[in-house]
């Protein structure tokens, strides 16, 4: 299974030898790492490879090996798996493993289940990966991935889904290369490689360049004659470390004159041009092939008798420019050779050579698996029409085996292709035409997660629409654009698209077409706060839908008017409404659909406070989600930021940390969805980088979770560390970012503002202890401003209603902060935030009963402060709330509270006559002052004074009274006009 071992020795690798082995051994006993392993082209990954494969083999383990190629433009889904299940297949020990799972073998070719449902991607993702652990129970399996910087997207998709789903918990081990000095700044693995490097099952191996004294030896080891010193040395000086390089060099050298060629191109051709005319021709024909090119294939392309054929191979193979597979393969010993034969190629022989190909690949019967090969075959020759042709095969093929980024790839080659093919060669039939293939790769961008492509290429079909077009197909383009529109929240446009597409069909007669504008239609107009035209479109709509039997429009309908329909998702009426959507979606086989109802089904719950109940709909919704294949689609991402929220808010941080962690394994970069509670944790437990972290979603192109989840994540962080002018500016800042184009604010306005009250009213009361009047006032003022957009945001929810308990109890502690703004603790206010948040947020009502503690003790409440103040100190400990157990430490040793029930902290905290005293050292008296008023002497009033910093642990007096006031040990003295 493995290819040829090079006769290349390996030196200066020790240390990397020594960690893969162990790495082996460990896949043996069942635990084992994938490694990454990175260096420039030549450095000698190969080798490397090569080499530990060779140690695995010997210690019994199975290895296989999966190649990705340099293809161009031209994808060729999961092409190393396909490898890779080819070996395993040849091998009878397997058979039994390959038969459980008869899903991989649509990689072969060889399935049956060709139907193009949603399902496919996933099962065939879970198939593979039950496959390979069922290899390993038979014998320990280490894969070997080379060249992962030329994988298509849906290998790489594969690659993280395995690796993410702890398939390395088996006796299996991967050994992934890739060349480092190709990852541009753009490079689709880059996103990959930082995704999987934060599992803590991978780790990545750098083979750096290869030490002076190693190239010498290298060089010595491959020559057995004697060398000149100046030979040598200028090899070595020239390789730079490279393994490759400095064999071209030697290869290169005339030994008798000691010459070395001075150009890399150059150096890389000497050998080809060792070789003869016949062997030189079947090298070129081989690097139009590929790095890899099966034996028949290249006999029939070079023209050649065997004989000619195998005396050239051997040449080439002697020559070590060529490894002979055992799969009657043979491929270039190293890709950089490929491609300098490949480039020496004339323009005219490269086109021959590449229709040779597609001619033959076309001869051996139209496979799937083999159009994206033809395709790009055809293209390169200038035979425009076939590679059309073979586009749209790859295209369907990349369909059917659940690759929507390869599908949109050949689907847009296709619609480049289509002006420069004549009307009369153009596929015929079925309905294929420029416009309805625009919008199928509109489709597959968008079910590859790419939203901004997918409206690119909508509003291309747009475009494409002439005066005669049939009027539902332009109907559909309008809504279908609208559709997209909303997913990147251009609402505005998105509503003017549905009006249009509405518009141009009429009601009477009823059809599909008008059913699923008008759906469309009802969402934009929702959006952009036409709540009636919502109704009265989807009323009808739904009426129209039922006379159809056109359920999963029926559905969709059904849930638009659950949302904004009465009292809305969370009242009982919609709450049934949302019921029968779900299972009018689920009957129909629309999973986008069913996907919609349970994610509003979830948050009806949410908003209700019913949050027990929002977890069943959750983990429906997602299970559905990855059934369907739709775990990067809106919805599904909505459903794990509502599930990481709910067990942030029920308490259950550890819980929501490896969730967290878990959903960034599984997805690409998600953003906010998959961090965004996970970073409430950290900040609240004091982990000072979580602000940077949700600086770093800011990054790039606008995101409307990320920016929500950064805006909290800042402006929380502003407030704790006590500075009140970044609060507030980012709070401002945020809800500006998130308010629609209709003006709308977000909904989490309200949670915003009272974070950045918090901050607000610790400024304002310093200030008023400093005497600063004027600086308290600009932050009274701006605690008022505050307030205000608290109140008339929690009053306007979602549907129009107040909001539920969650913006409520937000609005509570916003009025809390703003009273304490204006004139301190209050006892009142914060009792009701307490209340407020005991719908279940268990750390924001741990954190008000601080704030109601603080109040008790400055109203003399002392043992009901300290009650709640070990209620605090416990919430604290258990959810590791390092911060707040600060806080509340603090308060409890300042205001000589006691640490347990029914103790005697209160009492030991301040005597009366010292509570007296520190009430006029408040007011700026001094100790002659305070003992004339206490008809006491001012030595006296001077070791009050004293036993008073001491206690509050302050050195001054004016710090005595600033932490007086600061743990509501005082209250204020009421102003002239009260």
């Amino acid at each position: 299974m493995q290819q040829a071992s090079s006769a290349t020795p390996v030196v200066g690798r020790d240390a990397e030898l020594t960690r893969l082995s162990g790495v082996l051994e460990r896949a043996r006993g069942g635990e084992a790492r994938a490694v990454l392993i990175a260096g420039d082209a030549g450095v000698g990954k190969t080798r490397v490879l090569d080499e530990v494969g060779g140690l695995a083999a010997a210690t019994g383990m199975t290895v296989v090996t999966g190649h990705c190629v340099d293809l161009g433009d031209v994808g060729l889904p999961y092409l190393p798996f396909t490898e890779i299940l080819g070996v395993l297949a040849a091998d009878e020990r397997f058979s039994g493993a390959l038969a459980a799972y008869p899903v991989v073998e649509r990689l072969l070719g060889a399935g049956s289940d060709a139907v193009r449902d949603v399902d496919g991607r996933l099962r065939l993702f879970e198939g593979m990966a039950g496959l390979l652990a069922d290899v390993a129970e038979v014998a320990p399996l280490l894969l070997v991935l080379e060249d992962l910087h030329w994988a298509d997207q849906s290998s790489r998709d594969l690659l993280r889904f395995l690796l993410g789903r702890g398939v390395l918990r088996h006796r299996l081990a991967v050994f992934a290369s890739y060349r480092a000095d190709d990852l541009h700044r753009r490079h689709p693995l880059r996103p990959l490689l930082a995704e999987l490097i934060r599992l803590p099952v991978v780790e990545r191996l750098e083979l750096r360049p290869l030490a002076d004294p190693d190239v010498d030896r290298l060089v010595r080891a491959l020559e057995p004659r004697p060398l000149p010193e100046a030979t040598v040395r200028r090899i070595v000086e020239r390789a730079e470390g490279n393994a490759f390089y400095a064999e071209e060099l030697l290869a290169a050298t005339d030994t008798e004159s000691g010459g070395v060629p001075s150009g890399l191109a150059d150096v890389l051709l000497i050998r080809f041009e060792q070789l003869s005319e016949t062997a030189q021709q079947v090298l070129r024909t081989a690097a139009v092939a590929g790095r890899r090119v099966d034996h028949d294939l290249l006999r029939e392309a070079a023209g050649l008798p065997e004989t000619e054929l195998e005396a050239a191979l051997r040449a080439a193979v002697g020559r070590q420019l060529l490894v002979a597979g055992d799969d009657d393969t043979y491929s270039f010993r190293h890709a950089l050779a490929r491609e300098a034969v490949y480039a020496d190629l004339l323009p005219g022989e490269r086109a021959r050579l590449h229709g040779a190909f597609a001619r033959l690949l076309a001869g051996r019967g139209h496979r799937p698996e083999s159009a994206a090969e033809r395709a790009h075959h055809y293209r390169e020759s200038h035979d425009l029409a076939e590679a059309l042709a073979a586009s749209l095969e790859a295209a369907d093929h990349a369909q059917q085996v659940g690759a929507p980024a390869e599908e949109q790839r050949h689907l847009e080659t296709a619609l480049d292709l289509w002006p420069a093919v004549g009307a009369e060669a153009r596929p015929s039939g079925g309905g294929v035409d420029r416009v309805t293939l625009t919008l199928r790769a509109s489709a597959a961008a968008a079910h590859a997660g790419e939203l901004h492509r997918a409206v690119s290429l909508t509003r291309s079909a747009l475009a494409e629409l002439g005066q005669d077009t049939d009027s539902e197909l332009a109907a559909r383009v309008r809504y279908t654009l609208a559709g997209d529109l909303l997913r990147v929240d251009s609402l505005t446009a998105a509503f003017a698209y549905s009006s249009e597409a509405l518009a141009m069909i009429p009601e009477e007669p009823p059809s599909h077409t008008w059913v699923w504008a008008a759906a469309t239609h009802v969402l934009a107009a929702r959006h952009v706060g036409e709540n009636e035209t919502a109704l009265k479109v989807a009323r009808r709509a739904l009426g129209v839908a039922e006379r159809l039997r056109v359920t999963d429009a029926q559905a969709d309908l059904l849930i638009s008017l659950a949302v904004f329909d009465g009292e809305g998702r969370s009242g009982p009426e919609g709450r049934q409404r949302l019921l029968k959507a779900r299972e009018l979606a689920r009957s129909s086989g629309n999973a986008p659909v069913e996907l919609r109802a349970l994610f509003n089904l979830a948050m009806g719950c949410y908003e209700s406070g019913a949050l027990a109940e929002c977890v069943p709909f959750l983990t429906e919704g997602l299970d559905r989600a990855r059934r369907a294949g739709l775990l990067s689609s809106p919805y599904p991402l909505e459903m794990r930021y509502l599930r990481l929220l709910v067990l942030n808010v029920l308490g259950r941080w550890d819980e929501c940390v490896r969730a967290a962690a878990a959903d960034a394994e599984v997805l690409p970069a998600a953003g906010g969805y998959t961090m965004g509670p996970a970073l409430f944790v950290t900040l609240a437990r004091g982990d000072v980088a979580a602000a940077d972290r949700a600086r770093v979603l800011l990054q790039g192109p606008f995101d409307w979770m990320a920016a929500l989840v950064a805006g909290i994540v800042l402006t929380d962080a502003a407030a704790l560390r006590g500075d009140p002018e970044e609060a507030v500016r980012w709070m401002r800042s945020t809800v500006t970012a998130l308010t629609d184009e209709t003006g709308a604010r977000p909904d989490v306005t309200v949670r915003l503002a009272a974070l950045a009250l918090a901050a607000v009213a610790d400024a304002a009361a310093g200030l008023r202890l400093a005497g600063d009047e004027a600086g308290a006032r600009h932050w009274t003022d701006t605690a008022s401003e505050l307030v205000e957009l608290a109140r008339v945001t929690a009053g306007r929810g979602e549907n129009g209603a107040a909001q539920g308990p969650e913006g409520q109890a937000w609005l509570a502690r916003a009025e809390a902060e703003w009273v304490r703004a204006r004139s301190g603790p209050d006892v009142a206010a914060w009792a009701a935030a307490v209340t407020a948040f005991g719908y279940g947020d268990v750390y924001e009502r741990a954190r008000c009963r601080l704030r109601y503690a603080e109040a008790l003790v400055a109203a003399g409440h002392r043992e009901e402060a300290a009650a709640e103040a070990r209620a605090v100190r416990e919430t604290a400990d258990l959810l590791g709330a390092t911060p707040l157990r600060g806080r509340v430490d603090t308060l409890i040793r300042r205001g000589r509270l006691s640490d347990r029930p029914g103790g005697d902290g209160g009492a030991a905290v301040l005597t009366a006559r010292e509570q007296d005293v520190l009430r006029l050292l408040a007011l700026g008296r001094s100790n002659r002052q305070i003992g004339e008023e206490l008809f006491i002497s001012g030595k006296t009033a001077s070791v009050h004074v004293s036993n008073i910093l001491a206690k509050l642990g302050a050195s001054s007096r004016g710090e005595a009274v600033a932490i007086a006031y600061r743990e509501g040990l005082i209250a204020p003295e009421p102003s002239a006009s009260g």
